[in-house]
């Protein structure tokens, strides 16, 4: 009875307490706004694209790039709604599917997905890839439509499982007879491209739109957008909005960190009872949301990704407190033996290990070893603890975390 007499307490409390939000679902990132400010040049440019299925053309496919939190997928979801409903009115064959390749892992949920949009039915698992990929070329053919694909976080896929996915996809148009397709795709990677096969460049003669960072200007009239939906009349006070929106300003402009540290300090202001939020949320919000961000981070990250970082914790481990790409790729290769998969290159690690370090997951700085030239260290961005914590969910990895791995006898001492 303790136990429910204090949940009946928070409860009462938040019930009885200060009307800080009006609806804070408009604050969270799945949420589609009317009016998007600062990505009319990008909405016009997409719509412009996708325009000839409403005259029962296929559109070019297209690629979309930029950092998180620059609007890629609001803007794309919002012109491809319009879309839609337009089709509907005019009665053109236009479906379209969206697709967030890192939520879904793996080319049979993709096309599992893909299958779904078109009432095609295909188990969860069991089947080969290829037979999902038959079923949905047969019902996608038997319908006679214009089938645009929004491919989401494609890039985490690729990097992941190689580009076979996005090759079918590029050459099924040669195979079908009534219906056709084309393709939205959605990279955080502005380098996307380098990954991929020519052949499949060759294919794609896609269209492209870059989405810049917001600035702190551009971020403010975004959060000012969102807060008179989110808040009651008076609960935001000036000095918080222009504090929120330095902060993702400072982080390459990120909306979506933007938004999350608005919702967030109101949730703290809630719990206190505040009658408004003020600059302090802001900055406690700020400490919440780092944590919480690392966290989804370390939880997305593709496969060889973590595996690598997985070998940078066992360094640190064996007390080896920073070191060179060759240690961590022996490492890197053993730990891929240990789980089946087949290694990167050297030269496509030392790629991931760039990345990692420009997200902050790796510290890596250039060093002079005097007559034997210059070297990378490599050293964790963050505690191992964490590492530890997300890992450890994951049965994969539960076990990599606590191996010892055969190589470490031959990391020499004086790399610590």
């Amino acid at each position: 009875m303790v136990e429910l007499s204090v949940l009946d307490n928070v409860f009462e409390r938040f019930l009885k307490g200060t009307h800080i939000f009006k609806d804070r679902e408009v604050l969270r990132h799945d949420y589609i706004p009317d009016n998007l400010p600062h990505r009319e040049e990008q909405i016009r440019c997409l719509g412009e694209i996708v325009a000839p299925v409403l005259r029962n053309s296929r559109c070019s496919n297209v690629f979309i790039y930029g950092k998180t939190g620059t609007g890629k997928t609001a803007a794309t979801k919002y012109v491809l709604n319009k879309v839609s409903l337009r089709a509907s009115e005019l009665g053109a064959p236009v479906t379209v599917r969206y697709v967030n390749c890192r939520l879904a892992g793996t080319e049979y949920r993709i096309f599992s997905s893909l299958c779904e949009g078109l009432g095609v039915k295909v188990p969860f698992t069991g089947l080969a890839v290829g037979e999902v990929f038959d079923r949905f070329k047969e019902g996608l053919d038997s319908r006679g439509i214009l089938f645009v694909i929004v491919l989401d976080e494609v890039d985490a896929l690729i990097k992941a499982r190689g580009d076979v996915l996005l090759y079918e996809l590029t050459r099924i148009n040669e195979t079908l007879r009534r219906s056709r397709i084309s393709l939205v795709g959605i990279s955080n990677d502005l380098r996307f491209k380098e990954f991929l096969d020519p052949r499949v460049l060759s294919s794609l003669s896609e269209e492209e739109i870059v989405f810049r960072p917001y600035d702190a200007a551009e971020l403010q009239d975004i959060l000012w957008e969102r807060a008179r939906l989110a808040f009651f009349d008076d609960v935001l006070l000036d000095g918080a909005v222009s504090l929120c929106a330095a902060l993702a300003a400072a982080e390459h402009g990120d909306a979506r960190r933007a938004l999350d540290l608005l919702r967030v300090s109101g949730e703290l202001a809630e719990r206190e009872g505040a009658t408004y939020i003020t600059e302090d949320h802001i900055r406690q919000a700020e400490k919440r949301v780092e944590h919480d961000r690392i966290v989804e981070a370390l939880a997305n990250l593709p496969l060889h990704s973590k595996i690598l970082l997985c070998s940078v914790y066992l360094l640190g481990k064996a007390k080896v407190s920073s070191a060179i790409t060759g240690d961590i790729y022996e490492i890197y290769r053993e730990l891929c033996d240990q789980s089946g998969l087949s290694p990167l290159t050297q030269r496509r690690v030392s790629g991931l290990i760039n990345e990692l370090d420009m997200i902050g997951l790796l510290n890596s700085r250039v060093v002079s070893m005097g007559r034997y030239g210059r070297t990378k260290k490599i050293r964790l961005g963050i505690s191992r603890s964490l590492i530890r914590k997300v890992f450890t969910t994951d049965d994969r990895f539960g076990r990599l975390i606590d191996y010892v791995p055969k190589c470490l006898a031959g990391v020499s001492s004086s790399r610590s």
